[in-house]
């Protein structure tokens, strides 16, 4: 038994001895002059990390980024509302800081339309709507004329040909009112008639250039948006 014992035993140590020489035949070795697996056109491909660096920008992409725009400067701001140099850049400029909602394209626009709605209800005698867009100072100078000329049984007759400008002359911020005056060049064609309806003031067919300076006002701690005329005077 123990020969038949010795002979298995031999026969499985060869058996093992042959299948480890048969692994490392078709495994191989590590030398350190292995080629590595995956080969690129640049050469080797490198391990995978576990964390992804994020790439860099490129100077390109930087170039191309958009640039934020800068704030314009406070004369390039109000450049289509008044001239260069002008000491109402600076009023506006409070006005605008102390209401962040003040804008000027609107605000001119209002003061355009206001002027014109202004001229009109005077010749039409219109005191509601004067009462509306004019301090209390003022409507009692336009009510007191449209008063006079009613007593003399006199019409007025305006009426809009063209704005041809607008600008700011003057701007400040006195405690929390602002105000704006500003320059009106216009066309009107303008007439005054007797009670006979003959023309004794202006011309009924003619255009004629008029020149206005309005002053604007509104308390910016107000919720009411709207300005008020609270000064008129002829331009030169």
């Amino acid at each position: 038994m123990l020969d038949v014992f010795d002979i298995y035993t031999i026969i499985f140590l060869a058996l093992a001895v042959f299948i480890f020489l048969r692994l490392r035949s078709v495994l191989g070795q590590r030398t350190g002059r292995e080629r590595p697996p995956y080969p690129t056109q640049d050469g080797p491909r490198r391990p995978i990390d576990t964390v992804v660096p994020m790439p860099q920008r490129s100077a390109e992409a930087a170039a191309a980024r958009p640039v934020e725009a800068t704030p314009a400067a406070p004369a390039d701001r109000w450049k289509d509302l008044v001239e260069a140099g002008s000491p109402a850049i600076a009023g506006l400029d409070a006005i605008a800081a102390a209401d962040p909602n003040f804008d000027d394209k609107h605000f001119m626009a209002g003061a355009r339309a206001a002027y014109e709605m202004i001229v009109t209800a005077f010749a039409n005698g219109d005191r509601r709507q004067l009462r509306s867009l004019l301090s209390r100072e003022v409507f009692d100078g336009f009510d007191a004329a449209i008063t006079e000329r009613e007593r003399r049984g006199e019409t007025a007759e305006s009426r809009f040909v063209s704005i041809d400008s607008s600008s700011v002359t003057a701007a400040e911020l006195r405690n929390r009112a602002a105000q704006v005056t500003v320059r009106f060049i216009s066309k009107l064609i303008s007439a005054t008639r007797d009670r006979a309806g003959t023309v004794i003031d202006g011309n009924a067919e003619k255009v004629t250039d008029v020149t206005d300076v309005w002053t604007f006002a509104r308390d910016i701690s107000s919720r009411d948006p709207n300005w008020k005329v609270i000064a008129t005077e002829a331009g030169q």
